[in-house]
C-alpha cells in the first residue's frame, strides 16, 4: 500500500525540518511532500538545502489550494493513502501506522485525528474550542454525524477520497467543509485518538480578527455544501 503524507507549508522555516524528522524517524514507509505555498520566509530554501521532496506553488493559493496540489499529486502516483499533515510540528507522526491499519481494518474512507477524544495533550485555545464545538454542533445537526474535531488538519482519505479531493477541495479554511462534502456523498468518516502538540514557532494565519470571517465564511460553506 503506497501511502503519502501532505504538508501544505507557509512561513514554516523554523518547523518544517522538525516535521520531515519526525516522519521519516516513526513512519519511514510513509513518503511525503511539502508543497510550499509560495512562502515569504526560507521555508523554500531549507527545503532545497536538505534535500527535503517539495513541490513550490508559484503563487499564494491559500490552505485549500495547497493540500487539493498534494491530491492531485497523490491521485497522479497512484497512492493508496493520504494524510494531510500540518508544517507546524503539531501533528505525531507515530499515529500515522496506526490511523492506516484502523482504516485499512474498519473499511473507513476518511480517519480524522482528533485531541477531543481522550482529551490528552494540547487542546487549542478557549475561543478555537468554542469555534470547533460550534462546528461540530452544525455539522451533526446537518448531517446526523458527530464529528468531535472537524477543524482537524490532520486527516487521512483512502483512493477514492482522493480522487474526489483532487477534482474538487475547498479553497479557504476547507477542514469542516472538506469532511461535510465526504459525509453527504454516503462515505465512511470516523475518527481517531490522537495527542497534539503545541505550536513551537511561527504564528497560525488564523488572527482574532480573522476569526469573524472564518466563522460566518465556512458556516455558509457547509451549509451551501450540506443542501445542495
Amino acid at each position: 500500500m503506497k501511502s503519502l503524507v501532505i504538508i501544505p507549508a507557509y512561513n514554516e522555516e523554523k518547523s518544517i525540518e522538525k516535521t520531515v524528522q519526525d516522519i521519516t524517524e516513526h513512519a519511514p514507509e510513509f513518503d511525503y511532500v511539502i508543497v510550499n505555498d509560495c512562502s515569504r520566509d526560507a521555508t523554500l530554501e531549507v527545503c532545497r538545502e536538505k534535500g527535503m521532496h517539495v513541490l513550490n506553488l508559484p503563487v499564494n493559493l491559500g490552505i485549500g489550494g495547497a493540500v487539493q496540489t498534494g491530491y492531485v499529486y497523490a491521485e497522479k502516483n497512484h497512492y493508496d493513502f493520504a494524510i494531510q499533515f500540518d508544517g507546524d510540528g503539531q501533528h505525531d507522526a507515530r499515529y500515522l501506522h496506526e490511523m492506516r491499519d484502523y482504516m485499512t481494518e474498519h473499511g473507513v474512507n476518511m480517519l480524522i485525528g482528533s485531541r477531543f477524544i481522550t482529551k490528552e495533550g494540547f487542546q487549542s485555545s478557549g475561543l478555537r474550542r468554542f469555534g470547533i464545538r460550534y462546528f461540530s454542533v452544525l455539522i451533526r445537526l446537518l448531517t446526523g454525524k458527530k464529528v468531535t474535531d472537524p477543524t482537524s488538519g490532520m486527516r487521512m482519505v483512502d483512493k477514492e477520497i482522493i480522487r474526489i479531493y483532487a477534482d474538487c477541495y475547498p479553497k479557504d479554511y476547507p477542514e469542516p467543509e472538506s469532511v461535510v462534502a465526504v459525509i453527504r456523498q454516503k462515505k465512511k468518516v470516523e475518527e481517531y485518538p490522537v495527542v497534539m502538540r503545541e505550536r513551537e514557532e511561527g504564528r497560525s494565519s488564523i488572527s482574532p480578527l480573522k476569526s469573524v470571517y472564518y466563522m460566518v465564511k465556512v458556516t455558509l460553506a457547509i451549509l451551501v455544501e450540506a443542501l445542495r
